[in-house]
């Protein structure tokens, strides 16, 4: 059984790796066989098709990332520090994580449509949560008012674009990038008159 679990999460891998390096469209099923180093018989008894193959890659991406964002909004946390701490924790899951990521981003538009429905129902929940942490920081007049579609979307192809432009030998720590971002994202969220300015001496500015 260990066997078993070990060689789907390494298919898993060495795929993510190929799609995203050479596309899901340039990939075919006897490369990630040599890659993996099995047969393509044996390929095809873990995963039945490329395509379900790159719906698990996707799923299990969304599926580690949401619990703990939702944890994150849902906390007692000012909204203000949720909507950091959440966008810091998306963009060093997608910088540790970029081969699964970058098939979530680029390649998940190339699902068969029995998989596009999970795979679209999990992208506009995920999405959701930003949303409506936005909605709740316009309520409170700790953000400025905006669309929060349009803001939800900004903000995840913001964190995203890290897939493209990560380098490890970088001068920035994952940690540090995402802390630089979701810095980023509040300021700009946040009414001018109070930035920089305490949560006590927020409220007084709005108060006046």
């Amino acid at each position: 059984m260990t066997d078993e679990i070990t060689t789907r999460a390494r298919i898993r891998l060495e795929a993510a790796a190929l799609f995203r390096n050479k596309g899901f469209n340039g990939t075919s099923m006897a490369d990630l066989a040599t890659e993996v180093g099995i047969s393509k018989s044996s390929l095809y008894h873990h995963f039945s098709s490329k395509q379900a193959l790159l719906s698990e890659i996707i799923e299990l991406t969304v599926n580690r990332v949401t619990p703990v964002v939702s944890e994150v909004a849902e906390s007692d946390l000012p909204i203000a520090e949720r909507v950091r701490t959440a966008i810091a924790l998306h963009t060093v899951a997608a910088i540790r994580d970029r081969d699964a990521i970058a098939c979530f981003i680029e390649e998940g538009r190339y699902l068969s449509p029995d998989f596009m429905t999970t795979h679209i129902a999990n992208r506009d929940r995920y999405e959701r949560i930003f949303r409506d942490m936005l909605k709740e920081g316009i309520a409170t007049g700790d953000f400025v008012e905006q669309d929060v579609g349009i803001a939800a979307k900004a903000i995840l192809g913001m964190c995203n674009s890290v897939v493209r432009w990560y380098q490890p030998s970088g001068r920035y720590s994952p940690e540090e990038i995402a802390a630089e971002i979701a810095e980023f994202v509040v300021r700009g969220a946040s009414p001018a008159p109070t930035l920089g300015l305490t949560r006590e001496e927020q409220v007084h500015a709005r108060s006046t």
